[in-house]
């Protein structure tokens, strides 16, 4: 029986939660606030844990964070509210499964539930066989994953600088936003490299809990400090001969920036404790979503290691800005997509990739991913139409290209003042639609008119959410 923990402040939604998913055969344990979960967390495994957002005593992700050094297998699936959306994609990143938005639909956390746990154990058991061949063949392990090259001429220009610098063992800083794909180009790096039988260490900075972090990378002996209970390797011993990628390196500590410059100075790490030097050969790639150089003049990154790191620089831009790889990646994700939910969708219809292309996405590589496969999951028919890609995409948004003007699309075909004030209440209505997160009840509050003139005037303006 797989067990999952809730965790939320709401009395109803933890009731709601834990009699359902019971039901459903699940073994349920809840918690009210973060340290109350930690507590439970440190002596109970849970193979899922749904996380409020937003807890009394705390932010989600850093219980998220104390969690993960107890249930590191844990699949950790967020609860948020429509206004936390940008902060719950955040999330996907620092290591959480997925994320649902209230109000709550409980099939639809079943079959999240449902999915996590087969990633789990599909994960589970491709690690395991790489382990057994690697013990029969007795060779460095490496990532074997399948990735996608888009053809626009900014990922050309990536993969020509990914060439040219791959057979170096110069420092390389990656920088582009969140979701571009930054792990990928340090991956290719290394497999291009002269190290590509060698190790490839991944390690998210932003993920480390600060006092565990200087562990992480160093290592430290028995005995360093409070359940330090054996020796263990740091990341640069497991990397050696290889390559460490270091992710978010802007989220170090002022003192494990310290510790950084000194392996990379002198090419040795002290274990926390110890005081024996060991040697390593590590080539290192870091990335970034924010601007180093501006972290550097306020002071929040050392100068000295920057320049140690910046050898050459590699900027992804984001996917709104290379539309001719929309298709490209689009395609791969529905691959993925039908491997994943055992579907056999062939493609996209005509409307929908244009769609796909016109949309600002935000979350990059990541949100295109995500929209495709809840895309596939939603199509009944050979190809995926308009009508199986959420709202947020079917509306056109205004201003999405960060004019400043914001009144400038009043006067687009524009006839008399009528139809100027249609087009204003319209836009407002979608707006508030979308803050809303398509809740129509709380857009007609705000909106302060009931919900039949909101339903009256959506239909005057043919606003449809289906």
């Amino acid at each position: 029986m797989h067990k999952i923990l809730v965790v939320d402040d709401d009395t109803d939604i933890r009731l709601l939660l834990e009699r359902y998913l019971s039901k459903k055969g699940f073994e349920m344990q809840t918690a009210s606030t973060g340290s109350e979960a930690v507590q439970v967390g440190k002596n109970n495994p849970f193979d899922v844990i749904l996380l409020d957002l937003k807890l009394p005593d705390g932010d989600g992700i850093d219980v998220m964070k104390k969690l993960k050094i107890f249930l590191p297998k844990s699949q950790v699936i967020f609860i948020t509210g429509y206004s936390d959306v940008r902060t719950a994609v955040k999330t996907l990143k620092e290591g959480a499964y997925e994320y649902v938005v209230k109000p709550l639909h409980p099939e639809e956390i079943l079959h999240t539930i449902k999915d996590a746990i087969n990633v789990a154990k599909e994960k589970e058991a491709v690690e395991e066989e790489a382990i057994k061949n690697r013990r029969k063949r007795n060779i460095s392990p490496k990532v074997q994953q399948k990735f996608v090259v888009g053809t626009s001429p900014q990922s050309e220009n990536i993969q020509k600088h990914i060439t040219l610098i791959a057979p170096t063992d110069l420092s390389v800083i990656i920088s582009g936003e969140t979701g571009t794909g930054k792990e990928f180009v340090a991956r290719s790096i290394h497999e291009k490299s002269q190290r590509a039988e060698g190790p490839f260490m991944a390690v998210d900075c932003g993920a480390l809990p600060k006092d565990l972090a200087g562990s992480e990378l160093f290592g430290h002996v028995k005995g360093a400090f409070t359940g330090a209970l054996q020796d263990k390797k740091g990341c640069f011993e497991l990397a050696n001969g290889g390559t460490l990628f270091l992710d978010e390196i802007g989220n170090l500590t002022y003192e494990n920036q310290i510790k950084l410059l000194r392996v990379l100075q002198e090419r040795k790490v002290r274990r926390i404790g110890g005081d024996k030097e060991i040697i390593v050969d590590v080539r290192i790639i870091v990335a970034t979503n924010e601007n180093l150089l501006k972290l550097v003049q306020e002071g929040g990154f050392r100068e000295d290691i920057y320049h140690r790191l910046n050898e050459f620089n590699i900027h992804i831009p984001p996917i709104r800005a290379r539309k001719d790889d929309i298709e490209v990646f689009s395609t791969h994700f529905l691959e993925m997509a039908n491997a994943q939910l055992q579907k056999q969708v062939s493609g996209f219809s005509e409307n929908t990739m244009d769609k796909l292309k016109q949309y600002i996405w935000h979350g990059n590589l990541r949100e295109l991913r995500n929209v495709i496969k809840r895309a596939v999951l939603m199509t009944e028919g050979e190809q995926i139409e308009e009508k199986n890609l959420p709202p947020e995409i079917l509306i056109p948004q205004e201003n999405q290209n960060g004019n400043d003007d914001h009144f400038e699309w009043m006067f687009d075909e524009i006839t008399d003042l009528k139809s100027v004030a249609e087009k204003a209440e319209r836009n407002a209505i979608l707006h508030t639609l979308r803050k809303t997160g398509f809740n129509k009840s709380k857009t007609a509050e705000i909106l302060k008119i009931d919900r039949k003139t909101l339903y009256n005037k959506m239909k005057a303006y043919q606003i449809e959410l289906s």
